[in-house]
């Protein structure tokens, strides 16, 4: 029966009952058990971590989402929603080393790894429950019951087997290779974490002289942003085909060669400066310089401290002589070993503490730690008559994405997957998924996956799935485990977890007469666990098998645009080397949600109004169709503003809710006056003459066939996928 409509109405309080409905009803587990034998629909809810508070871009992913698995189930599909904790890592680890005050391994050893890997499993869920309200008041249906979370025991073994296929395929090998390092938390990142926190920062810029062997009078000039490397140079590199000078500088008397392009990097004016000749850079190769400092010596006897040439060498910057440290640049690193100056089991490094002195660790650089070598050198530099010119630069530079430090580079012995060699096949799965918007997949995902680099699997930290590796102290002998099954066989003791407090001192039999095998000490990188989520959600190859084949690749994922060289990635890079096709078929990525000033969202600044209190004030719906009626759902950034809640508030929810008070007043006055009961019977309904009538109708019936037409496509597509 029809009920009076208040005048005044207060939208979260509404939202409010209908949650309680739902609840006591249990409609979201009613539905799923409704459709179960329907058709599936298949959808991967990427894992966030529980050791922070949702923010407005895992509210605006979370819409769009529930819009869509919602409208599946209503087109008559199962549709199994799970919510995942990503719960290893180092936003764990960064946390209990901040609260502890932990800083470096031998801390770690004092306590124990068990205590802290206890540590860590004791904050992994810390705000769980402010997630798993904050989802459920926006209205979303999501399974948080049957969750998953990447340190349950059958998720690590299902990423054990993972790597298992891929190592038994030839993907997995040992490397020394020049890696991102972040110092704070003591460990190589891949190279697509190094590309996700760049900010522009003030460094030295100084340029340093090189004297030939030849002739003392006569100096390589070569530039750098990174004094601190300074003490390990092993050569200058310069471009054979590029355009030399040596050249008189007219204020300090003194002969200089460099890139003719490149003068303009140290001069002013062509007054500064009188050209005595001019040459190709390969003129150049072979020459003997004298080296900065004379703590590698003995590696003259492989040709080190000569001008090398490669055509990495640009007319972009610098002074197109590159200074060559081997052990902290990936074209250094390439370059020298090209010309055997370097073997891979001796890198040369020799690093400044901040008194002046130089040491043989880098583990324990800092970012003001570097920056203190960098006055200790540049001083000393200035002390032997080898600094030309010394200022600061702003340039772009990669920082830490999880203790937002300073990266350094750093040739490090790392575990890799081969992914260079299936770049042509990410490519043609790419293709076979349906982008929103379609220029991501073109553009930004798919240039990234034309320059995919060898992933750097492994991580020097403790809270994480081990990876399964047995080797003996020579590394020539490898067992690579791939269940627990297998591990209990070989080892012979009764496995219930898998952390590394648990399996580190488990040995295994050599079969080659090298006494006992040992498990290498890393653990996988997070993305790993986050990338086999398909198969280690649910236990596969171990459970539900048949199952999980018969629903995958997903009909359906959706996240923020920062996850093409995360989460999308790993999942293309996983699903390609084990099963040759794409992970998803369809996947939605929106832009990131911004401060009202276009700052990223900071706590510490506080330039953003808190979620909850937003919701509170306003609504879920107001927030939601904000967050999916702007311009973010098409990858691009949105500037969040409250009164953009506010004015959805104003100029939808209420005119609608007064349009519809409107109707029930005149609803019951017809009832009251004429009494006639307002029942709709379809049958009987005749059609309107009126014309305001008849365009009311159209336009409902256009807006409805718009939005079916739209939101079908992402079905239509999930059923003609497979015939491709």
């Amino acid at each position: 029966m029809l009920q009076q409509v208040p005048e005044n109405i207060n939208f979260p309080a509404e939202e409010e009952k209908i949650l309680e409905f739902w609840t006591e009803f249990n409609c979201f587990q009613e539905c799923l058990k409704q459709s179960k034998h329907k058709p599936k629909f298949t959808f991967y809810d990427g894992p966030p971590f529980a050791t922070g508070l949702p923010h407005y871009g895992h509210i605006l992913a979370g819409t769009i989402k529930d819009i869509v698995t919602r409208y599946a189930h209503q087109s008559g599909f199962h549709v199994d929603r799970r919510f995942g904790w990503d719960c290893h890592g180092l936003p764990v680890e960064y946390e209990i080393d901040k609260t502890l005050g932990i800083r470096g391994p031998e801390d770690v050893a004092k306590m124990g790894i068990t205590e802290y890997n206890n540590q860590c499993r004791a904050i992994v869920m810390r705000y769980s429950a402010e997630w798993k309200s904050t989802v459920s008041r926006l209205g979303r249906w999501i399974d948080f019951d049957n969750d998953y979370k990447t340190l349950y025991p059958q998720f690590m073994e299902s990423v054990w087997w993972v790597f298992k296929q891929l190592y038994d395929k030839g993907l997995v090998y040992r490397g020394v290779k020049v890696m991102p390092f972040s110092t704070a938390c003591n460990t190589p990142l891949s190279n697509f974490e190094s590309h996700q926190n760049y900010k522009d920062v003030q460094d030295p810029s100084v340029f340093v002289t090189f004297p030939l062997e030849e002739d003392e009078t006569v100096s390589l000039v070569a530039w750098t942003t990174t004094p601190w490397t300074l003490p390990s140079n092993l050569a200058v590199c310069v471009n054979p085909e590029m355009q030399y000078v040596k050249i008189k500088d007219v204020a300090r008397g003194r002969l200089l060669i460099l890139m003719e392009a490149r003068l303009s990097a140290l001069y002013k004016l062509e007054s500064d400066y009188e050209i005595l000749e001019r040459f190709p850079g390969a003129y150049l190769k072979g020459k003997k310089y004298r080296p900065l400092f004379d703590y590698f010596l003995k590696c003259k006897e492989n040709g080190a401290f000569t001008v090398l040439v490669d055509n990495y060498v640009k007319e972009e910057e610098g002074t197109g002589v590159v200074h060559q440290a081997p052990y902290f640049g990936a074209e250094d690193y390439r370059v020298c070993m090209d010309f055997n100056i370097i073997r891979k089991d001796s890198l040369p490094v020799c690093p400044v503490d901040a008194s002046g002195c130089f040491t043989t660790e880098v583990t324990d650089f800092a970012g003001q730690y570097v920056k203190d070598a960098d006055k200790s050198i540049i001083r000393t530099l200035k002390e032997q008559g080898r600094l030309l010119v010394a200022t600061t630069f702003t340039h772009s530079y990669p920082f830490c994405w999880r203790s937002d430090t300073p990266l350094i580079y750093k040739a490090v012995p790392s575990w890799f997957v081969r992914v260079e060699n299936m770049v042509d096949q990410l490519l043609r799965n790419n293709d076979l998924c349906y982008w929103v918007p379609e220029l991501v997949r073109e553009k930004r995902f798919g240039n990234w996956l034309k320059d995919a680099r060898d992933w750097t699997i492994s991580r020097n930290r403790y809270w994480g799935t081990p990876i399964p590796l047995w080797v003996s102290d020579d590394f020539e002998e490898v067992v690579c485990i791939g269940s627990v099954a297998e591990l209990e066989e070989l080892s012979g003791a009764k496995i219930s977890d898998l952390h590394r407090e648990s399996v580190d001192h488990l040995t295994i039999p050599s079969r080659c007469g090298k006494g006992s095998l040992h498990r290498i000490s890393e653990v996988f990188d997070c993305w790993f666990e986050s990338g086999s989520m398909p198969y280690a959600q649910v236990h596969y190859p171990f459970e539900n098998k048949r199952e999980f084949e018969d629903a995958f690749p997903a009909d359906f994922i959706a996240e923020g645009i920062d996850q093409t060289r995360g989460w999308f990635y790993t999942l293309l890079v996983l699903a390609t080397a084990l099963f040759g096709q794409p992970p998803f078929k369809n996947v939605i990525v929106n832009g990131l949600v911004l401060a009202s000033d276009g700052q990223k969202m900071s706590k510490r600044k506080k330039n953003y109004p808190d979620p909850v209190s937003i919701i509170q004030k306003y609504g879920a719906d107001a927030l939601r169709l904000y967050l999916i009626n702007s311009p973010v759902v098409r990858a691009e950034n949105l500037r969040f503003k409250e009164e953009g809640v506010r004015d959805v508030l104003k100029d939808v929810l209420l005119p609608w809710y007064n349009a519809y008070r409107f109707l029930i007043q005149n609803v019951l006055r017809l009832q009251k006056e004429e009494e006639i009961e307002f029942l709709y019977n379809e049958n009987t309904v005749r059609e309107s003459p009126n014309i305001t009538d008849r365009w009311i109708l159209s336009f409902m019936q256009s807006l409805i066939g718009f939005f079916e037409t739209e939101m079908a496509g992402f079905i239509l597509w999930c059923l003609a996928w497979s015939s491709l």
